[in-house]
């Protein structure tokens, strides 16, 4: 009888230790779930194609001429560049920055100065500039 009692109760120790196990298993494996959902929507959010600011049909165009270079680029931006609002303006000039700063870098950090006075620290922008910054001094 005794043994059957202590028997009795290992196995009750044992399956509320595994359903423990289970149940902290679950909460981890949920924790992480919810952790890569947000690093995927700060993701989607921090890339500069999906920034306010481009209006409708404009983005063939601008993927047109950033696949044409910095002329190109640089063309575009002074034809469309005032019906674009910041972030995405600020974003695009960036980039442009960046493929002019070899051959042009007096232009390159005029505008990189224009685009970063502009910009105020809670834009999605400000990072960029931030790590751009010591380049155009």
């Amino acid at each position: 009888m005794t043994k059957t009692l202590i028997i009795i109760a290992v196995a009750a120790i044992v399956g509320l230790g595994a359903w423990q196990l289970f149940d902290y298993w679950q909460k981890i494996d949920s924790e992480k779930e919810t952790t890569r959902q947000q690093a995927e929507a700060a993701a989607a959010q921090m890339n500069p194609n999906n920034f306010p600011g481009l209006p409708d049909g404009y983005d063939a165009s601008l993927q047109a001429a950033e696949q044409g270079g910095a002329n190109a680029l640089g063309n575009w931006l002074k034809l469309y560049g005032s019906r674009v609002q910041d972030p995405r303006k600020a974003s695009i000039q960036l980039d442009y920055v960046l493929m002019i700063a070899r051959d042009n870098p007096q232009e390159a950090k005029s505008i990189f100065n224009d685009v970063r006075d502009r910009t105020l620290p809670n834009s999605p922008v400000w990072p960029r500039i931030k790590s751009l910054e010591k380049t155009f001094q």
